[in-house]
């Protein structure tokens, strides 16, 4: 038997072997449960997302807002810098109502008087908020190092239902499976 012949045998038997295990049903079982799977992880992190709106409802931003920004160890991570009154003002992370009061006194040194439904204003504005992510309320220089406690404490509440969930699912399967080994013991008997 030559190297090819030899190579096509262990192609062929593989072969042979996938078609065997997806003929089984467990494959098909398993695609199917992946994707029921996926559809109930979509449901699931809706439900907590509604839940932890509604408990965070009085926290200015939400869940989302929760963050901890840590210190600024390089420029980027600075964020803009203006020059208002003589000092240089980093803005590394700061609210909507900072960002508006920022941008009409950098106008102002400028010899620009602007108010926030000014076009010149949205347009000033806007050129700075694409440095920023938004968390709630809050905004972060892009290169800022953040602590996104609302997205862990999400993370944790999602896995702890998906666990519920799932432990009910294999309580009643259990159940079902002792009350069926019931039933054919008495049938042999």
């Amino acid at each position: 038997m030559t190297k090819k012949d030899k190579k096509d045998k262990k192609i062929l038997k593989m072969w042979t072997d996938f078609k065997a295990f997806i003929n089984r049903g467990n494959a098909f079982m398993l695609a199917v449960g992946v994707v029921i799977g996926g559809a109930f992880n979509s449901i699931e992190t809706s439900f907590v997302n509604m839940l932890l709106s509604i408990a965070t409802w009085p926290v200015p931003g939400g869940l989302k807002g929760f963050i901890t920004v840590l210190p600024a160890l390089t420029p980027a991570q600075r964020g803009a810098s203006f020059n208002i009154d003589g000092q240089t003002v980093n803005l590394q992370a700061f609210s909507m109502a900072e960002v508006n009061e920022r941008v009409i006194q950098f106008a102002k040194q400028q010899g620009v008087t602007l108010t926030v439904t000014d076009t010149e204003f949205i347009g000033w504005k806007e050129s700075l908020l694409k440095l920023y992510d938004q968390h709630g309320t809050t905004y972060t220089s892009k290169g800022s190092a953040i602590i996104d406690w609302g997205g862990l404490l999400t993370a944790i509440i999602s896995f702890i239902i998906v666990a519920f969930v799932l432990f009910m699912i294999v309580k009643v399967i259990s159940a079902a499976a002792e009350k069926k080994a019931a039933l054919e013991s008495k049938a042999l008997v």
